[in-house]
């Protein structure tokens, strides 16, 4: 009876045939390093993106609401932003919901704005007093508009740092003149930076007196009054931001006298985060989906190559088994050596996907990052392709009559 051949003596010959042929098993082991470093690297970028999308969403608070103008069947209908948010209506919320703290009522546009010889394109919002601590913003220079600015109608300006460094490079903005839509503005503070949300830089804009918007930039609507873009709120805490939210959804369906779709919509961060959370989830599942299939396509690259091997040791698969090899020290030979090309593979390929996350990391703002857990199941991953793959040359190798492999001797 044939004694069975130990592991360490199977690893041993797996290695040496492996290393006989060094070309041929850098280049298999190619599509497997090409699919792991793809799975690692996309999964990465696509949580990296999550990652950008949920950081810009905490820096809006989380006990803040937004009421927005029109929804989703408005828009449907084609009207993109009904002018249905009016000054009077933050003026309710403030006053009749006891479970918000304050608002902050905004009205934005975009103009170009001079200084001296330079001038550039800006969003201007129209803001009160209240904006700097619901929208949890910091001055860095000078001073943020006061109650009196709001009802003076005065011509003042706060601008973000990187708007500052625009139009004055590096000079003291605090007290110099820019204009917006020809109309003279001095500047009286500068923002702490505060970074993009969904691509809008906050640190380029510039910021006036909603009452100052309204007398010298946007007008007052004869129909609507003082239309808003949109109204942000502080709820009391945390908490409170459901309690909130139901008690602005009424008042205002009240006050627009609603009785079927409203014409308006109120916002959480939380409602934010659920939506990034499954756009971000699905675009990281379908990007490791992809780097999957080029995993797969290296595992039939190993299937082909250990079957075009089988077929070159015949003669040693016949010779070994009349010498007394049996049927399965063949097949876990074969077996091992698809083993180890797809785990030396996925090692390497890990490696090198490890590294192109740290580079993205590194040169760009996407905060690319990749978990312990899929590093060690893309590599597991890749070994277990290696021996699914590797069955069928083994098994066919294994199944050999070593006379007929004896005969081309």
């Amino acid at each position: 009876m044939a004694k069975k051949l130990p592991i360490s003596e199977t690893l041993v010959m797996a290695i040496s045939t492996l290393r006989a042929n060094r070309l041929r098993s850098l280049l298999t082991m190619l599509g497997i390093v090409i699919g792991n470093a793809s799975v690692i690297t996309l999964v990465g970028v696509g949580r990296g993106a999550q990652n950008l999308a949920e950081g810009q969403l905490s820096n809006l608070g989380a006990n803040v609401l937004f009421v927005v103008p029109g929804n989703n069947d408005t828009r449907r209908r084609g009207v993109a932003f009904p002018r249905n948010l009016v000054l009077e209506d933050a003026i309710a919320i403030s006053e009749q919901v006891p479970s918000v703290k304050r608002v902050a009522p905004q009205i934005s546009t975009s103009e170009v704005i001079q200084a001296g010889a330079k001038s550039t394109s800006s969003s201007i919002s129209g803001i009160t007093s209240n904006f700097l601590p619901v929208r949890s913003f910091e001055i860095a220079r000078g001073r943020f508009i006061s109650p009196e600015d709001l009802r003076s109608a005065r011509s003042v300006v706060v601008i973000g740092p990187d708007l500052k460094d625009k139009l004055f490079n590096n000079r003291n903005a605090i007290g110099e003149i820019i204009r917006i839509k020809d109309q003279a503005f001095q500047v009286i503070g500068i923002m702490a930076p505060k970074g993009a949300v969904f691509g809008n830089n906050q640190d380029e804009n510039a910021y006036i007196p909603l009452t100052t918007m309204v007398s010298r930039i946007k007008g007052r609507d004869p129909t609507y009054g003082v239309s808003l873009s949109f109204i942000s709120v502080e709820a009391q805490d945390e908490n409170s931001t459901g309690k909130a939210k139901f008690q602005i959804t009424n008042l205002l369906r009240q006050r627009h006298k609603i009785l079927r779709d409203d014409d308006f919509a109120v916002r959480s961060q939380k409602d934010a985060l659920t939506i990034v959370s499954t756009i971000t989830g699905g675009l990281t599942l379908m990007l490791g989906a992809i780097g999957g299939v080029s995993l797969l396509v290296g595992g039939i690259g190993i299937m082909n190559i250990m079957l075009v091997s089988v077929s070159e040791r015949t003669e040693e698969i016949g010779l070994r088994k009349a010498l007394g090899a049996r049927s399965t020290d063949v097949l876990i030979q074969f077996l091992v050596e698809s083993l180890i090309l797809a785990s030396l593979g996925g090692a390497i390929g890990t490696t090198v996907g490890i590294g192109t996350i740290s580079l993205v990391a590194a040169l760009t703002p996407l905060p690319a990052t990749i978990s312990a857990v899929t590093v060690l199941t893309t590599v597991t991953l890749s070994g277990a392709i290696g021996l699914f793959f590797g069955v069928v040359p083994a098994r066919r190798a294994a199944r050999l009559d070593p006379i007929v492999a004896l005969r081309s001797l």
